[in-house]
Order: C-alpha cells, then structure tokens, then sequence
C-alpha cells in the first residue's frame, strides 16, 4: 500500500479514458464489475485509500470528476476487500448530477449530509 497515491493517479488516468471517449457505459460496467478481494481488509484501508484519491487528485493534471474521482475510490477500496457502492444521484433544480461513494450506507469521500441533496439514480 506504499505506492497507493501512484496507483491511485493511475487509475484516474483510466477512468479519465471512458470520460473522454464519453463511454459511460464502460465506466459504468467496469465500476459494476469490480469484484470485492475475499482477503480481509486492513482496519485503515477506508482512510488510506481515500487519503490516497484526495492525493492522486490534487496532482492530476485536470480537474478530477466526480464520477472519476469515486470510481476510482469504489474500485481501490474493492481490491482492498471492502465493500463499497459508487452512488449516482441528481437533483432536479437546477439539473445537476453527482457521484459519491458508500459503506454500510454511509458516505465515505463526501460530505455526509449529500444524500439529503441528490435523489439516488444508481448504486454499483
């Protein structure tokens, strides 16, 4: 887990490839399909992993989405053994859509109060 900030830019870097080819769908399935590491995960992945994702953000040559950004982190924390959701969500006015990523229910790289704002599309 040394490396997890360079791992992390990495795959901002492959998730920034369906955005720019406007292949949601493949982000999507690729996020979906992740499966969950049966290992056990370390009592500090959640917090290391996001660490690594805020780092790997701010480095990032380009403003990180957040659909990119909790792709990624539901992806990381996957491999690691946690369970984790990316969430989907929109609100109606004005328009606007957002991603977020979930534990048990709770939300883990984003402000906790989120939920109240977006009406939830997906979960993957």
């Amino acid at each position: 887990m040394r490396h997890l900030p360079v791992t992390a830019y990495f795959k901002l870097f492959e998730f920034d490839l369906y955005i720019c080819r406007r292949d949601f769908a493949g982000l999507y399935n690729h996020v979906r399909n992740s499966i969950v590491n049966p290992r056990a995960a370390l009592p500090d992945a959640v917090e290391r992993i996001c660490n690594a994702v805020d780092l790997a953000c701010m480095w990032y040559w380009k403003p990180v989405l957040c659909l990119q950004r909790s792709a990624v982190t539901t992806c990381l924390l996957r491999q690691s053994g946690v369970w984790a959701q990316m969430v989907i969500g929109a609100q109606q006015l004005p328009l606007k859509a957002h991603a977020w990523v979930e534990i048990d229910g709770g939300v883990i790289n984003d402000k906790p109060y989120i939920r109240e704002m977006y009406a939830v599309l997906d979960r993957l």
